[in-house]
């Protein structure tokens, strides 16, 4: 049974999902939602009248959430790249960083956008400080615990760094990973240089004008 996806590239979410498909090789369908597409959005909503992004659907399975729908590839479509760990005490690490990058960084981030989106100066700057405190404290926290490990959890590529990739990149965009976290840079650079990054990243790359606080001329 083929699976399909719906989403949008530029969306953080989406591409959280998007790097576990990439990560494996899985062979899915992306279905666009966007105001050119209503009928995949009328179907999405159907769906998911939550209406949030992504919704995995294999089947007559409907999978909401990101961090579930990596866990049910995990489960129902299993591939040589393993994002959740064996052993359940390490399994519970990777869920734990996972649900950290999701509420401490991408949330946050997502709180300065929703201010820009309202158009009021007042509300925009409100958000944007809240935004720049959270985030900092983010930063501060990750910084002793990016190792010399290539990944989140350790040395494996993992569920914990499909979240961190989105998260990090667009929180710098928000509120620059300064210099006094080194390791944390050279961790946001590594998630980027990882190809089924890479491939997301470029996929939402025409989409940049729709970033309301200004997409920086860099990655």
């Amino acid at each position: 049974m083929s699976l399909a996806l719906y989403g949008h590239p530029f969306s953080s979410y989406t591409q959280k999902a998007l790097i576990a498909l990439y990560e494996n090789d899985i062979a899915f369908e992306f279905r666009m939602l966007g105001p050119d597409d209503p009928e995949n959005v009328a179907d999405w909503l159907r769906r998911w009248p939550i209406a949030k992004f992504p919704v995995l659907v294999d089947g007559d399975r409907d999978v909401a959430e990101a961090s579930v729908v990596i866990e049910y590839l995990h489960i129902a479509r299993p591939g040589p790249v393993r994002l959740l760990p064996d052993d359940p005490m390490a399994a519970l690490d990777v869920r734990f960083l996972d649900r950290f990058f999701d509420l401490h960084v991408m949330n946050v981030q997502q709180h300065a956008v929703a201010g820009a989106l309202t158009g009021d100066p007042v509300k925009r700057a409100n958000a944007m400080a809240f935004a720049r405190d959270k985030l900092e404290l983010a930063y501060a926290w990750l910084e002793p615990r990016v190792s010399g490990e290539a990944w989140a959890a350790g040395g494996d590529f993992s569920l914990a760094d499909c979240a961190a990739a989105p998260s990090l990149f667009y929180a710098d965009w928000t509120h620059s990973i300064s210099e006094a976290y080194p390791r944390l840079r050279a961790y946001r650079a590594r998630l980027l240089a990882r190809p089924s990054f890479a491939r997301a990243v470029d996929e939402a790359r025409p989409y940049r004008p729709l970033f309301p606080l200004g997409a920086p001329d860099r990655d």
